[in-house]
């Protein structure tokens, strides 16, 4: 690091030091009007304290108690003035040498007070000049530093009238008629400037005539008092800065070390610590809080891969539990503390942002983040000690969150200001619309900003070129798994081991040692029992089943045929857990996990509460609980891994398992640390048994733009956005853009019927035609000049985030309420708050629906006739007969699910209101989520318009 061209040091004093340093100084300090008390009346005894003091820092006059300690200057200018004006003999050239002369000596006074009294020490130096240092064996030039040093405890004011006065033209400073008096106004000031040179050129250029005298003599009947009340007046109306001398002198500190520190950082090299460019703190923080004593090889090679430090961006992929995580953990730490730029992480589930929020301050490790920062801030010699200055932030989001972050970073133009983006679980781009939201998200960060590093990493990847191009990115892969995956297929009674050497794929492992029952081989077909007790309760186990129900199911099961020793380990966590979750349900507890947890045993699904899922989750990964059954979200959104994982069945629903989601859930197998091997274990019929093979052999998928295939969330909602953005406004601006998004790049793989270019004119005429946008589209010539515009209701659709699948729907919902909008109670505001995009999930009891419809008021009643729901049709549906109206299912089960919503706003029980319409708790729950979420795109919705 370069020398700093300037450093200064300040020595702080309290004000009792300083008055003590004071004392040492008499007489001289006693004569300095500026630090002097104001004497007793009989001139002797202590000095009495001033009237008026501030221990304000913004007080102008610094230390001092007043800004004169007895007589006002005015009224001794005027005294003098008076004194020596009333002899005639004296000239008016010699009486204002006189007044100066008293002027100057009380400056000199104050300046030597003030150098004795001070205890800062500055020091100048300059990489080409050396070093100027204040010498008392030079009298002149100490002098010299002296006077110059006057001018800095003037307040602010009259320093800004003198820089004013020496900017202006001298032609605009003097006129005619103020020409005299401002000789006369400029040798005193020049004298206070430099009062040294200013004698010796009085005595050279002493005027012979008297033509400067009888300038003075023209103004004399103005006396000086006058004039510098003027004077004064005129520095009292300039604009003063709101700082103090000393805030000021703090802030020039911050500043060059603020500058030194920057030219650290852009240097060639940016190692601000022995940890990968970081403080050693951090690696004492991994070691202590995540148990990490060394990074793996690969860990290694990546962080110091060349594409990293030339901010290139970056695909990494690794199989599951490798530790792709702390790579990314480390690159963010650098941008936010080495080069101070704001991160955001995007991450495909709510349940990994939950999991990551340490970072962010909520947890533990957040909290030693912040600490982090301060220790970073503060280390030796490596960097100034500036805690203000990381101010930037680390953005945690889901994909749609970080994709409305983005928009408003465009909008305001601090786009810039994002130094890294990391998506995990980067193949997400593959996955239907939020595929969609993700390559729109990322698409727009590279075309607006060149400055912005994306990271992408992932656990399955094939087709990675295509994903290279749209993301200008360089590719880094290993296999490394810290423990060894083993993969077995069941059928019948029989283990199969997955071998590609072997003809069909599986090599005969073993026969399963487990004695059963006719009653325990009806229960158990599968012989779950016999997997999961080779290894629990020593060890961990997942079963991945293909329904939520199917969980229940078996985690029931397997609890109701294990033996009683069971319960016995770790007996009283169990309890403590029970206690747990029936503190949460308030005072309710699930039945089916009252039933296993004392063995062991729960399940894990979306029909669980947040808080449920937390704290199974804890207990399972502090060995409470040792079996979970499951479904497959939790094996792309928790990092829960375990010695076996076991698939109950190759489907998700009724689907039949993806190489990628297969990858997910056997890649959970084998604890790094903990376990030698991991272990899955995926059942498989008869029937099934050619396409398992195809499964567990075949290549992933490869990851394809879901930009046309969800067209209102991809394609529409882009291009009314980048209209919105002013990001394209012309045909062929947007061209331009398309081709760089994923679907641009994999253009070729679309039909022959359209090009590129048509396609893209389509969704423009499709928006202009729903009113979304304005402008021509030349039919002759695609690549028009002719600039689209966002209408009113396009803007409140993309500010709003509304599905432009709806947008019509909402709007003519909104005009309609404003016609008749029934306010008795809050059933028609709920009504209109229900998220549209639930009512495909909902289908609705309508025992349920009649009874909850019987118990409304008539106004509310009213309701239900105005959205389109009559009591008639309900009745029917409940009753089972023919329904001949035709009525909107959607409008139907939306108002369904606006009646959970106000059950809820009047029992606020969760658990309650889930029994009473059968339905799950977190169902419950997500709809709360889903409709407070809306509520607020409603919002903006609405504010727009």
């Amino acid at each position: 690091m370069a020398e700093p061209k300037l450093a200064v040091c300040r020595k702080n004093r309290s004000s009792s030091e300083r008055k003590r340093r004071r004392a040492l100084v008499q007489p001289v300090a006693a004569s300095s009007p500026m630090a002097r008390k104001r004497p007793s009346s009989d001139g002797e005894g202590p000095p009495a304290e001033t009237p008026f003091s501030n221990d304000s820092e913004e007080d102008m006059f610094g230390d001092y108690d007043s800004f004169y300690g007895n007589d006002s200057l005015i009224a001794q200018v005027a005294d003098i003035e008076h004194k020596y004006l009333q002899d005639k003999n004296i000239d008016v050239k010699a009486a204002g040498e006189i007044v100066l002369g008293n002027l100057q000596s009380g400056v000199h006074q104050k300046e030597q007070d003030n150098f004795s009294a001070s205890q800062n020490v500055v020091v100048l130096k300059s990489d080409k000049e050396g070093a100027c240092q204040m010498c008392d064996s030079d009298p002149a030039d100490g002098n010299q530093e002296l006077a110059e040093s006057a001018l800095d405890d003037l307040p602010s004011s009259q320093l800004l009238c003198f820089e004013k006065m020496d900017e202006l033209p001298s032609a605009s400073r003097t006129s005619p008629i103020s020409e005299g008096r401002n000789e006369c106004v400029n040798s005193f000031s020049d004298k206070i400037r430099d009062p040294l040179s200013y004698a010796g050129a009085e005595h050279r250029d002493r005027p012979t005539d008297s033509s400067s005298r009888s300038k003075c003599v023209l103004f004399k009947s103005e006396s000086l008092k006058d004039h510098l009340k003027s004077a004064m007046t005129g520095n009292a109306r300039a604009q003063t800065l709101q700082v103090s001398k000393t805030k000021q002198l703090k802030e020039a500190v911050l500043s060059e070390e603020i500058f030194v520190a920057r030219k650290a950082i852009e240097s060639s090299s940016l190692d601000i610590g022995p940890f990968y460019g970081l403080p050693s703190k951090v690696k004492e923080l991994f070691r202590q809080l995540r148990g990490i004593e060394t990074l793996y090889e690969w860990q290694h090679d990546c962080l110091m891969l060349e594409s990293l430090q030339q901010r290139k961006n970056l695909i990494y992929s690794l199989p599951t539990s490798g530790g792709k995580t702390l790579v990314a953990e480390i690159i963010i730490l650098q941008e936010l503390l080495c080069r101070q730029k704001d991160v955001l992480m995007i991450l495909p589930y709510v349940a990994i942002v939950q999991e990551k929020v340490w970072i962010q301050g909520l947890s533990s490790f957040g909290i030693e983040l912040g600490f982090l920062v301060e220790e970073y801030a503060g280390s030796k010699g490596r960097f100034p000690p500036i805690k203000r200055r990381i101010k930037k932030s680390l953005y945690i989001a889901t994909i749609e969150k970080g994709h409305a972050l983005v928009n408003s970073l465009i909008e305001t133009e601090r786009i810039n200001d994002l130094g890294l983006v990391v998506v995990d679980e980067l193949h997400m781009l593959g996955a239907g619309s939020r595929g969609a939201v993700l390559e729109i998200t990322l698409a727009k960060i590279l075309y607006t900003s060149k400055k912005t590093q994306i990271i992408g990493m992932s656990a399955t990847l094939n087709n990675v070129g295509d994903l290279q191009k749209f993301l200008q990115a360089e590719y880094y892969t290993n296999n490394f798994r810290p423990v060894e995956l083993k993969e077995y297929v069941k059928i019948r009674d029989t283990i199969y081991a997955v071998d590609s050497k072997t003809q069909n794929g599986f090599a005969f492992s073993r026969l399963l040692n487990f004695k059963y029952s006719s009653n325990l081989e009806k229960a158990d077909p599968d012989h779950i029992i016999a997997l999961v007790t080779e290894v629990i309760p020593k060890y961990s186990c997942l079963i991945f089943c293909p329904t939520k129900k199917n969980c229940e199911n078996v985690a029931s099961m397997v609890s109701k045929y294990l033996k009683k020793e069971f319960r016995a380990h770790k007996e009283k966590e169990k309890q403590d857990l029970i206690k747990n979750l029936k503190s949460i349900g308030n005072g309710t507890v699930c039945p089916v996990l009252k039933q296993t947890i004392p063995f062991g045993i729960a399940y894990h699904h979306s029909g669980l509460t947040n808080d449920e899922r937390k704290s199974i989750e804890e207990a399972y990964s502090a060995g409470v609980l040792c079996l979970l059954a499951c479904t497959a979200t939790l094996a792309a959104g928790v990092n829960l891994p375990a010695r076996r994982v076991i698939l109950r069945a190759p489907y998700v629903g009724n689907d039949f398992l993806k190489k990628s989601q297969y990858k997910q859930m056997t890649g959970r197998a084998g604890r790094a640390g903990i376990d030698s091997a991991g272990e899955s274990i995926l059942i498989a019929q008869e029937k099934d048994k050619h396409l398992v093979q195809d499964l567990v052999h075949s290549p992933l998928e490869n990851c394809y733009s879901n930009l046309l295939l969800e067209l209102t969330k991809g394609i529409q909602s882009l291009l009314l956005s980048l209209v919105g953005l002013k990001i394209a406004v012309t045909h062929e601006e947007v061209d331009n853009f398309m081709c760089c998004t994923l679907l641009g790049v994999q253009q070729q793989l679309l039909s022959k019927e359209k090009s590129f270019s048509e396609i893209i004119k389509d969704g423009l005429e499709n928006l202009i035609e729903k009113g979304l946008l304005k402008g021509g589209i030349s039919e002759k010539d695609h690549n028009s000049k002719s600039t689209l515009t966002i209408t009113p209701l396009g803007k409140a659709a993309y500010k709003g985030s509304i599905d432009l699948a709806y947008c019509n729907i909402l709007y003519r919902e909104l005009k309609k309420g404003l016609e008749g909008l029934v306010l008795e109670s809050n059933l028609h505001l709920l009504y209109l708050s229900t998220p549209y995009d639930m009512t495909s999930t909902c289908s609705p009891d309508w025992i349920i629906y009649l009874r909850q419809f019987n118990q409304l008021s008539a106004a509310e009643q009213k309701v239900a006739d105005i959205v389109g729901v009559p009591e008639s049709f309900i009745t029917k549906m409940a009753s089972g007969q023919a329904i001949r109206k035709n009525v909107d299912n959607a409008v139907v089960n939306r108002f369904y699910l606006t009646f959970v919503l106000y059950t809820l706003l009047k029992e606020t029980n969760i658990w309650s209101v889930s029994e009473k319409f059968n339905l799950s708790r977190g169902y419950v729950q997500n709809l709360l989520n889903s409709a407070a979420s809306f509520a607020s795109c409603l919002l903006h919705f609405c504010e727009v318009l």
